[in-house]
């Protein structure tokens, strides 16, 4: 514990990083993109982090929030294996 907060378990991404979802959900393995980062801190409690991901493909981009442990970060190599 840091000033009476609980840090995060892990890397919390910056905004416009790469990720994948990692759980099992019908969306894992999804690939996309951070475009909103939202914590909540409280005094005394842990601190929760979620990401607002924007997916990629399709006509239509959906947009969901997941928990920063669901999502993991996509590698620059992953990126270049799926474009070719």
């Amino acid at each position: 514990m840091s000033g009476g907060q609980f840090l995060l378990e892990g890397e919390v991404f910056p905004i416009w990083s790469r990720v994948r979802v990692a759980i099992d959900s019908p969306f894992k393995g999804r690939k996309g993109t951070i475009i909103t980062i939202h914590m909540i801190a409280t005094p005394g409690a842990p601190t929760f982090c979620f990401y607002l991901v924007a997916f990629d493909g399709g006509h239509l981009r959906k947009l969901l929030w997941f928990a920063y442990q669901k999502v993991a970060r996509v590698a620059p190599s992953d990126e270049q294996d799926a474009e070719c």
